[in-house]
């Protein structure tokens, strides 16, 4: 990549490949960041809860 002293440097820690919903492994954690919830051990266990409930759905209404 070549220095461009227009970018910020949020522009330059960007990863590469960018993965939306599903399509990788995920925790109950990254359901509740996801959702815009402190990980708290209540939400942790509400995430736990929905993931086991709707599987990939769970994260999938969040994410686009």
């Amino acid at each position: 990549m070549t220095s461009n002293s227009t970018e910020s440097s949020d522009e330059r820690k960007r990863p590469l490949e960018l993965f939306t919903g599903s399509e990788r492994p995920y925790d109950p954690e990254d359901l509740v960041k996801a959702s815009g919830r402190e990980p708290t051990p209540s939400n942790l266990k509400w995430a736990k809860r929905l993931i086991d409930e709707q599987g990939a759905a769970a994260i999938e209404r969040y994410l686009p």
